[in-house]
């Protein structure tokens, strides 16, 4: 990857969009351009310069407009408030600068414009937990995986909401200059140089969804009957539909099968649990319908991304009073 910025240094380009988040632009301003010494320059640039309207602050002063994208090595794009498509011009731009060779990084939503540049086709990405499921309908073409904090495609990067862009930052950092360089920044930021786990273990805990008419009641039952064995066909009675009219309802209401939608259920329940309580992983896991412990712990890592042990010891408030 070329080097465009004088002095040898690595030139990072952060696009403003419009109603772009506060905090989501902070990090990259944080990380990459408070650092006099360090290995990077910045510039902050916008389609109208002027002040760009920011989400969560005052409006942000923009002298540079989409030709600074050219002189990038690395492209940011934040988070910007109602992911809508951006320009042709912006995306002309986050376009031609992929092409010429600039590593491509979103933050949180703005994973969406890096989508409509066509830079997420064939690639896996991610986004804020609470807007995968819109980039995934909106484009097809992309495999999105809310899970993860951050995902390292090579010249295309994605990550989650505001912490898991610090994340990614400091794995940006880690690839260029090492392990110790990024840990010394890390320091300085005061945060982790690495987490563990993915954004499953802090999105919403599932809830009966807003559904209407006849299979509306079933959900509410089955959420209280998680500690059961329940399967499709007991579902189905309890509605009073057939099996396949049941699946259809599922698919419509909540996007997917009744059986995946009830283990999100039954991992909801557990997080709940190792939140609030000092219940042990053999009593969680059989009030959530989940079987052994064993079990219960395989299942709650591959979907959460951590162990329900960790997960307890980082959102259970007597766990956290107790280090």
């Amino acid at each position: 990857m070329g080097v465009h910025a004088s002095g040898g240094k690595h030139h990072v380009v952060v696009v403003a969009l419009e109603n772009v988040l506060a905090l989501d632009i902070g990090i990259p301003l944080q990380v990459f351009g408070s650092w006099p010494d360090g290995p990077y320059t910045m510039t902050v640039c916008t389609e109208r310069p002027g002040l760009v309207p920011m989400h969560g602050g005052p409006a942000l002063s923009v002298v540079d407009g989409l030709d600074a994208v050219q002189t990038a090595d690395t492209v940011i794009v934040p988070g910007y408030l109602e992911p809508d498509p951006p320009s042709a011009a912006v995306t002309a731009a986050l376009a031609r600068a992929a092409a010429c060779g600039s590593r491509m990084v979103s933050i949180c939503s703005g994973a969406f414009a890096l989508a409509a540049a066509g830079l997420l086709d064939g690639r896996r990405a991610t986004t804020h937990w609470r807007y995968a499921a819109e980039l995934a309908r909106r484009y097809p073409q992309v495999t999105v995986q809310p899970q993860e904090l951050y995902i390292d495609e090579g010249q295309v990067l994605t990550s989650g909401g505001v912490a898991a862009g610090l994340d990614l930052s400091l794995h940006l950092i880690r690839r260029d200059h090492g392990a110790r360089l990024a840990n010394q920044r890390a320091r300085l930021l005061v945060t982790a140089p690495h987490r563990t786990g993915g954004q499953a273990q802090f999105a919403d805990l599932p809830v009966a969804p807003d559904a209407s008419g006849a299979a509306m009641p079933v959900y509410e039952w089955a959420l209280r009957h998680l500690h059961q064995p329940l399967t499709v066909d007991q579902l189905a009675r309890q509605a009073g539909l057939s099996r396949r009219t049941l699946i259809r309802r599922f698919h419509s209401d909540t996007g997917r099968p009744p059986m995946s939608w009830l283990l999100d259920a039954r991992l909801g329940l557990a997080r709940e649990l190792l939140e609030s309580s000092d219940l042990t992983v053999e009593a969680v896991a059989r009030r959530c319908g989940l079987g052994t412990p064993a079990n219960f712990r395989s299942l709650f890592k591959a979907h959460v991304g951590v162990p329900p042990r960790t997960y307890r010891e980082t959102f259970n408030s007597a766990a956290v009073k107790s280090r």
